[in-house]
């Protein structure tokens, strides 16, 4: 069991009302739960499951599936008033062999002689004190979703097997075995399917997990004879953790051995969905309820997988970001393929805080599309962010700032009364702000030297802050640059209308200013950065650019 509890919910009419028609992916998947269980005794629990691969160390898109999960149910417990209980159910299938050895272990000599063991056999590589590579990569697992602060039952295929949790089930598929063998032989091509078994048994010699062919599956004593390592038959029972499953008869046998009620998985798994269904209604069972969703891509497009370590690690997303920022990431869009890399993590915070902050003014209808609702299950904390991501992330470039310190001066001069005590999440953002740009903004700056246009724009633009007053806000300061573009006809974007009617003001500008003054390709609005920096720094930067200084670092 995790450490945590559900959050209440706010049950009242309107928010039930407000559910009922929300076009919130969650809530449309919620809705086919309930039409599910209208006619089921309302005592017994939903039950939600997903499922992990401990095949290496947990990426995000494992924790994706969680917190969507829990979205939904979240979502369900609304429209029912929670008057149904929920299980969330997070099943490792552990005993699965190691197929091949990770490529972000320390060193894969070590594992190479556990090769096809069960994860829970095979030996830790990382150190420290779990008993299996598996128990430590389940144990990753575990901690990230209770840093969360998900409400979850965790389960071992291991300790499930071994405990006999699944023997019914396995009895059952020994019976059905010729059953089992019809829906699976048409799906495999000519060579595998001279050898292919359902089951898997534990070898007693190595303890490897096998794949050969049955020699005999009697159902009548629930056991399966094969010929073993040695050469000579070996007969064993399915139950107890002798034998496992195949993994797809595994996925479709685990549905009806707990009677699953939501899952949902991959769109590598959406074309096997037909096949778990089949052998779920073969073993007495009735398929759950799916959800598939997008994998996510590497920087360069590729898939991202677990043994490649090619992704986002949890930890690599929580080093530069709180985790919230993460759920809002997997709340949008599940059913499109996106880009999972260090570059999306500024965009995913700030977006995060602008739903938070929005969320207490809103009506029923329009908090349950926020993705503040889902992220928080209902509880949405009070959010007050003066200064957004993107701009600690300027203000760290402009100012060199190495420590927070500097950052925090800048900051309480630009909103007075705003402090570390006063605003913590503001002081944990400048902490991210500070690393990221180290890691990721610092070694791409490039500063380039303005030429005779942006020269003459740039002084146009220190003598137009030079005459504003010491404390004008960013929106004047963001009038007082676009009028100097106005003005230059590099500037001037003739699709675009100025307030006086003439030609708009081309992103060429603003785009040319975060070049020359900060040496970054693009960044937030020009006027509420100068704010912050302030007008004379701005100014001493743009003396800088004109004199050659920055260019030459």
């Amino acid at each position: 069991m995790s450490a945590h509890t559900l959050p209440s919910l706010d049950l009242s009419p309107e928010f039930v009302e407000a559910a009922r028609t929300s076009k919130a992916w969650p809530f449309e998947e919620a809705r086919k739960l309930v039409k599910r269980v209208e006619k089921r005794d309302p005592s017994i629990p939903v039950l939600f499951e997903t499922g992990y691969g401990p095949s290496g160390l947990p990426h995000i898109g494992t924790f994706g599936e969680v917190a969507r999960t829990t979205m939904v149910r979240t979502a369900f417990r609304l429209l029912t008033e929670d008057k149904i209980p929920t299980r969330l159910l997070c099943f490792s299938d552990d005993m699965d062999g190691m197929r091949k050895i990770p490529d972000n272990v320390p060193d894969k000599s070590f594992l190479e002689p556990y090769l096809h063991m069960p994860l829970t056999a095979v030996p830790n590589p990382f150190g420290g004190d779990f008993d299996s590579f598996g128990h430590h990569n389940n144990a990753m697992l575990r901690r990230f979703l209770d840093t969360f602060g998900f409400e979850y039952e965790f389960a071992s295929a291991t300790e499930y097997y071994k405990s006999g949790k699944l023997d019914g089930i396995l009895l059952r598929a020994a019976e059905r075995y010729q059953a089992l063998m019809d829906v699976m032989l048409p799906t495999l091509g000519a060579e595998r399917q001279a050898t292919y078994s359902p089951f898997l048994p534990i070898s007693p010699i190595s303890g490897r997990v096998l794949y050969v062919p049955m020699k005999e599956v009697d159902a009548k004593n629930g056991t399966i004879t094969f010929e073993g390592e040695d050469g000579r038959d070996c007969t064993l029972p399915v139950t107890g953790g002798h034998v496992k499953l195949q993994w797809k008869p595994d996925f479709g046998a685990r549905w009806a051995a707990l009677s699953v009620d939501f899952e949902m998985f991959g769109k590598d798994h959406g074309p096997n969905m037909p096949l778990y269904d089949k052998i779920c209604e073969i073993l007495g069972g009735t398929p759950p309820e799916h959800y598939v969703y997008e994998l996510f891509l590497a920087d360069d497009g590729a898939k991202i997988s677990k043994s490649k370590g090619n992704g986002l690690t949890i930890d690599e997303w929580l080093t530069y970001a709180a985790p919230e920022s993460l759920a809002l990431y997997m709340f949008g869009k599940p059913k499109t393929a996106k880009k999972l890399y260090f570059d999306v993590i500024p965009k995913a915070v700030d977006e995060y805080f602008a739903y938070a902050e929005k969320f207490p003014a809103m009506s029923a209808d329009q908090k349950l599309m926020n993705p503040a609702w889902h992220i928080h299950s209902g509880d949405v904390p009070a959010i007050n962010m003066p200064v957004p991501f993107s701009m600690l992330l300027n203000l760290v470039s402009a100012s060199n700032a190495e420590n927070k310190d500097v950052l925090w001066a800048f900051i309480t001069r630009y909103a007075p009364g705003v402090t570390r005590e006063t605003h913590p999440k503001l002081d944990e953002l400048v902490t991210f702000a500070i690393r990221y740009f180290d890691d990721f903004v610092k070694p791409t700056k490039q500063f380039r030297a303005p030429d005779d246009v942006e020269r003459a724009a740039l002084m146009e633009l220190d003598a137009a802050l030079a005459a504003l007053p010491a404390g004008a806000d960013g929106s004047t300061i963001q009038d007082a640059a676009l009028d100097v573009a106005r003005k230059i006809e590099r500037y001037r974007d003739h699709a675009k209308k100025s307030p006086d009617g003439g030609p708009g003001v081309s992103v060429a500008w603003f785009q040319a200013l975060y070049q020359v003054l900060l040496g970054l390709q693009q960044g937030p609005r020009f006027g509420s950065f100068v704010a912050l920096y302030g007008i004379a720094e701005t100014r001493a930067l743009i003396a800088k650019a004109l004199s050659g200084e920055l260019v030459a670092g």
